[in-house]
């Protein structure tokens, strides 16, 4: 598997911490496994890292506040690993930037393609394909013609003044699905499975999470997201947006 794989595994318990990496290593992930958030710190200075595994409860900080950190900071996915069973600590974890959250003890089988997941979003190899068109074909239009732009290869969303934000894997499977029928109500239930979220308590609470997360991103793109609520039935973009 190529180099752009790098995973990093921030874990405390050096048994468990030592099988992952092993797992991981066995099934082609480039991985390196610390024991803080201190190391962590440390570590981001001198490599890159694609995805971060995060255990909540770390020795120098909890792994939400790293979690934050990442998010704010890095374009890195994060998988979060918590002994925390609860419905709150699992919306909070969301809510603070994780694209997954896995109760222990894991399967290491279920953390494998959690991770294949994430990177098949990431698609960190993708360049774009430059086609020769006629040239009475217009180019393509972009957000400061149209509205918004959803951009595929960088995961992330530019707004009409030009301002960009990255996106989570979830955050951009949720605007896809919004961007294919903009300004058309999407119901949650279609959201839902889009989102591979069970349609029951904690997939609609994780569905919401998603929502209020988009929704806070206006202060890095100085602009709202247009995202409509339509209570008791679904969302809508509401306004003209392309995928590019």
């Amino acid at each position: 598997m190529a180099d752009h794989y790098k995973i990093i595994v921030v874990e405390d318990d050096r048994d468990f911490r030592e099988s992952m990496v092993e797992y991981l290593s066995l099934a082609g992930f480039d991985v390196t496994g610390i024991s803080s958030a201190l190391e962590f710190y440390n570590s981001i200075t001198r490599q890159q890292y694609r995805i971060a595994v995060l255990d909540i409860g770390l020795p120098d900080q909890n792994g939400l506040v790293l979690a934050e950190f990442i998010r704010k900071n890095t374009d890195m996915r994060i998988v979060m690993l918590t002994a925390q069973t609860s419905l709150e600590s699992k919306i909070t974890a969301y809510r603070s930037g994780a694209d997954v959250y896995l109760v222990k003890p894991i399967d290491f089988a279920e953390l494998v393609a959690s991770i294949q997941s994430l990177f098949g979003r990431i698609n960190v190899d993708a360049e774009p394909v430059v086609q020769e068109r006629p040239q009475s074909e217009a180019p393509p239009q972009r957000a400061s013609e149209t509205g918004w732009s959803l951009l595929r290869h960088e995961c992330g969303l530019l707004a009409p003044q030009g301002s960009k934000v990255s996106l989570t894997s979830k955050e951009f499977d949720l605007l896809e699905k919004l961007a294919a029928t903009p300004n058309e109500v999407v119901e949650r239930q279609a959201l839902l499975q889009t989102l591979a979220y069970d349609n029951d308590e904690l997939g609609n609470k994780a569905l919401d999470a998603l929502i209020h997360r988009l929704r806070r991103k206006k202060d890095e793109l100085e602009l709202r997201i247009p995202l409509k609520t339509i209570h008791g039935v679904g969302y809508s973009f509401a306004r003209p947006i392309v995928i590019v």
